[in-house]
């Protein structure tokens, strides 16, 4: 769901967008960390909000980050 929010904060399509891994923080919501495949060599980082059930809304892009391999482990940021 948040593959059009990243394709246009980062200006590029990504055809492919496969999450590898995640990881969830309880706030007044999730914050989520997912490690996402973005073409055959590389991968980016990215946290999205998800607000809680009552707010009535979609996950949210907060931030990314871009230049990760498969390998770099998947930290709060």
């Amino acid at each position: 769901q948040v593959k059009p929010q990243f394709e246009k904060k980062t200006n590029r399509n990504c055809s492919t967008f496969q999450a590898i891994e995640y990881r969830s923080q309880v706030v007044a919501g999730i914050n989520y960390f997912i490690k996402v495949q973005i073409s055959e060599d590389e991968y980016a980082h990215l946290r999205v909000f998800q607000a809680l059930p009552y707010e009535n809304q979609g996950p949210r892009l907060d931030d990314f980050q871009t230049g990760k391999t498969r390998d770099d482990p998947l930290i709060y940021f």
